[in-house]
């Protein structure tokens, strides 16, 4: 299983030197199966530079799951240049607002006077795949939806492959319930083993007591929930808007150094631009 990240960053894309190593754009994530299969998470702002990446590699099917329907997660999907080539196929995955998925929601975003080109006028062969059943395969790939804690709801997934797995849960609170959500217990049980886990951790403690209810957890209840889950590495992920590569490193070493000291033994960073994996 490989995987890539092209965009972490929450709620909007930045730019600056300040945000260099981690990245300014919002969630795409890439995942090639051992039968080299696309898969591709949300259509944040990094869809752009991967859909650029699998057209030079002469690449054109890929299937793709979204997590929800924020605007940080599809605000990409019009840019993405394989939606303007005819042979290109998408199979698109969406575990929520059932088959009103696209016409209502990625068609908007493309809809006048959001974007100039219409949905209709996409070139690209895309079938949709609904309702999302509790497990479904791609190709060789087991994946496992999870309903997230998050205003409108989402999901995130759980991928396994050949006994390994990789579990993406971002946009979820785990200090509060939304409707449709699920306690932290949950999240521990769909995580427990996970040899890689990426989870929302957008806000310190200190900040969350004023955005309480926003939809994201700190990095202090992702690290909770990957100690109890005894997953192997964690990822931190949906980095704040705000936050330059300098605060993340100091979060991420602030977290270490927390695990350290509850006798931890996982690797811990911040997920950022351009990170690969091979699990």
């Amino acid at each position: 299983m490989y995987i890539k990240c092209w965009g972490s960053r929450g709620s909007i894309p930045v730019s600056g030197e300040e945000f260099n190593i981690y990245g300014g754009d919002t969630t795409c994530i890439e995942i090639r199966t051992k039968g080299d299969r696309v898969i591709i998470i949300d259509a944040g702002s990094g869809i752009r530079r991967l859909g650029n990446q699998l057209i030079k590699e002469g690449r054109y099917s890929y299937d793709i799951l979204f997590t929800h329907a924020h605007w940080d997660h599809l605000l990409g999907f019009p840019f993405f240049r394989p939606l303007y080539v005819k042979k290109a196929e998408l199979r698109i995955h969406s575990c929520f607002f059932a088959e009103q998925f696209v016409d209502s929601i990625l068609g908007r975003v493309m809809s006048s006077p959001n974007f100039p080109v219409d949905f209709s006028d996409v070139q690209a062969s895309i079938q949709y795949h609904a309702p999302c059943p509790e497990m479904f395969m791609v190709d060789s790939m087991r994946v496992e939806p999870i309903a997230i804690s998050h205003p409108n709801q989402g999901n995130g997934y759980r991928f396994t492959e050949d006994g390994k797995r990789f579990v993406f849960i971002t946009d979820n609170e785990l200090g509060h319930i939304h409707g449709g959500g699920l306690p932290p217990e949950a999240y521990v049980e769909f995580s427990k083993g996970a040899d890689l886990l990426m989870h929302d951790a957008e806000y310190t403690e200190e900040e969350y007591a004023t955005y309480k209810g926003w939809g994201h957890s700190t990095w202090q209840s992702a690290l909770e929930l990957a100690v109890r889950a005894e997953v192997r590495k964690l990822g931190l992920f949906h980095h704040n808007q705000d936050r330059t590569d300098k605060e993340i490193d100091e979060i991420v070493d602030s977290c270490r150094k927390a695990a350290s000291a509850r006798g931890a033994r996982m690797e811990i960073f911040a997920v950022r631009r351009d990170m690969t994996f091979n699990l």
